[in-house]
């Protein structure tokens, strides 16, 4: 009778815990940190009782972080890999991606760089290990500040979801110029490209500030386009990506709650304000709609 009553019991009480949870744990994407941080305390400032902690480190940290069973949220600014998936697997965890919002990946220059378009192919052969495109006098415009003529090439460490991303992208399965500069975190890339007239670097695109400019870009047989949070939304941006949030399996509790008001108008106007494009129409303090993803 006892057992029969204690097996009955435990789902109950799981349920209780669940819901009662009195913290979340999140870790991953830089490019993420700063909107999930938003995120978090405008939540938890609704929800008394219940904290959110938000870590950065880079989108291979967080998804290893949650396959180790160590937070409940892992922010990615990239798709889990296949060997990801497969120790996920192993460990008998069911990873679940639920898409948070939209970013480009704004390629930045120095103010006083006169070369503002740029093609995804002379992307690559700035990059990519042993291309063609080192001096910026190839491009025909000589810049100011920039004695050596040397392209400086700026990018994330490879922990990075958008090193990752950029990669894939932009170099396939080439591997990244020796080198390159790596920095640990997206402001980073932004601050130094700020500081280096020589610099190219690649970042998301709530890093612009007044101190850079963007290149536009073209895609194969494309019109130029400039990064913003339109042609983000639309994917008309040759370097549009979504941004992701994994959980072990349906989040339930809290945590669903949590996701679900991310992905409401509440969460997505804060990431609007923050320069990243909602996953649909949203309308937010000023009642205007926000563009959704096409």
């Amino acid at each position: 009778m006892f057992r029969r009553f204690a097996a009955a019991l435990f789902p109950l009480l799981l349920a209780t815990t669940v819901l009662a949870q009195q913290s979340i744990q999140i870790k991953g994407s830089d490019t993420l940190v700063n909107v999930a941080q938003a995120w978090a305390a405008a939540y938890s400032g609704m929800r008394g009782g219940l904290s959110i902690a938000v870590n950065g480190g880079g989108s291979g940290n967080g998804i290893a972080a949650m396959l180790d069973g160590n937070v409940d949220i892992a922010n990615a600014s990239r798709a889990m890999r296949q060997g990801e998936l497969e120790l996920a697997r192993q460990r008998g965890l069911h990873p679940l991606r639920h898409v948070a919002g939209y970013d480009a990946v704004a390629v930045y220059l120095h103010p006083d760089n006169p070369n503002r378009r740029l093609t995804m192919d002379q992307l690559r052969e700035i990059y990519i290990r042993d291309g063609g495109l080192r001096r910026w006098s190839q491009f025909g415009d000589p810049v100011p500040g920039c004695p050596s003529d040397e392209v400086v090439v700026v990018s994330r460490q490879n922990n990075s979801g958008t090193y990752a991303y950029f990669r894939g992208e932009v170099l396939g399965r080439g591997k990244y110029r020796q080198g390159a500069l790596e920095m640990h975190g997206s402001r980073n890339v932004v601050d130094l490209v700020s500081k280096t007239p020589c610099a190219i670097g690649y970042s998301g695109l709530a890093y612009a500030n007044d101190q850079v400019r963007m290149a536009c870009i073209a895609a194969p047989g494309e019109v130029c386009v400039t990064p913003d949070i339109a042609s983000a939304s639309t994917g008309g941006y040759p370097l549009s990506r979504p941004l992701l949030m994994y959980t072990n399996g349906e989040p339930r509790g809290e945590i669903k709650a949590y996701i679900d008001w991310i992905r409401g108008d509440a969460g997505q106007c804060i990431l609007y304000e923050m320069g990243y494009a909602p996953i649909r129409e949203v309308h937010c303090h000023d009642d205007k709609a926000r563009p959704n993803h096409g």
